[in-house]
């Protein structure tokens, strides 16, 4: 079996233009311009950068009341959402064949049947092809305001010239059985899109790491509150703890090969060797000799 060749991906980590589609597309556009002037041929935006992730939000609602100002700003963060497929994916499609190559960018999606909101990761080819769309299959706590459940049917690990790459959005992460689902289709390269920037957010990735014996790469965007639009800055509490980051990559052993970056914009860059999780797996291979699956079964249907 021939392995792919070294190349570079990158984590971007920017701060959206919250609650502006247009504005945001247009900046993760010029940024992965950016990183693809370094010779990132792997690209990866943060959980839900289009619209931007609505930390401190709360859409007027408490246990058992809901408040038509909070309906409102439901309303205006589902009108920036984006149709997938639609116009919208297409200037992402249209990033992805500028920059020639494979572009991964977290956004929410709203149905075009149902009109419910998912918190969704969109893979594109350097063709510019939407090659695939994972919906987050458990919002956390209060997320569940925002975005509904995806069935689980799109957890799959995509074949690539750059290897198996596959991902699962923010606290999917803490799933054991969402990431041996992922380990059991071979993947190589993964994705940890998240909004989670504390210090045991990094501790997770590490561990996940050298469990699945791949690279992973984590994205967080920034979001203080210089960042939100006055009327919004309006509805955040004394108590808003804004995202300072933490974009990161790891090597197949946990090693960090660039970041953490907090406080501030700007591209994660390091190389990805397969060479690299061939040598990790000498002693520990989640789905091979390490598997024992005389003693465990599962049925991933």
């Amino acid at each position: 079996m021939e392995l792919p060749g070294p190349f570079l991906a990158s984590a971007v980590q920017i701060a959206p233009e919250l609650f502006n589609k247009h504005r945001t597309l247009d900046k993760i556009r010029n940024w992965a311009v950016e990183a693809a002037k370094g010779g990132s041929k792997l690209i990866v935006f943060p959980e839900v950068i289009v619209p931007g992730y609505p930390r401190g939000l709360i859409f007027g609602t408490k246990v058992g009341g809901r408040t038509e100002a909070g309906r409102d700003l439901f309303l205006k963060y589902w009108e920036n959402s984006m149709l997938v497929p639609g116009p919208d994916t297409e200037h992402l499609a249209e990033t992805a064949r500028q920059t020639k190559a494979w572009l991964v960018v977290g956004v929410t999606e709203k149905d075009a049947t149902s009109d419910t909101l998912y918190c969704s990761l969109l893979y594109f080819s350097p063709e510019g092809q939407l090659i695939h769309r994972h919906r987050k299959i458990k919002p956390t706590a209060a997320e569940r305001i925002v975005w509904g459940e995806g069935d689980g049917k799109d957890l799959n690990v995509l074949e690539t010239p750059l290897g198996k790459i596959g991902g699962l959005i923010c606290w999917e992460n803490y799933m054991p059985l969402a990431r041996a689902a992922m380990y059991q289709q071979g993947l190589e390269i993964y994705l940890a899109p998240t909004a989670d920037c504390r210090s045991t957010w990094q501790s997770s990735l590490e561990h996940i790491a050298c469990e699945s014996r791949s690279f992973v790469i984590g994205c967080n965007q920034l979001l203080k509150l210089e960042h939100y639009p006055e009327d919004l800055q309006k509805l955040l509490d004394a108590e808003f703890s804004p995202s300072t980051g933490g974009s990161v990559m790891l090597s197949p052993l946990g090693k960090r090969l660039a970041g953490p970056l907090y406080d501030q914009e700007g591209i994660v860059t390091a190389e990805i060797d397969h060479r690299e999780i061939i040598r990790a797996k000498m002693d520990f291979d989640p789905v091979g000799h390490y598997a024992r699956n005389d003693v465990f079964r599962f049925d991933w249907g």
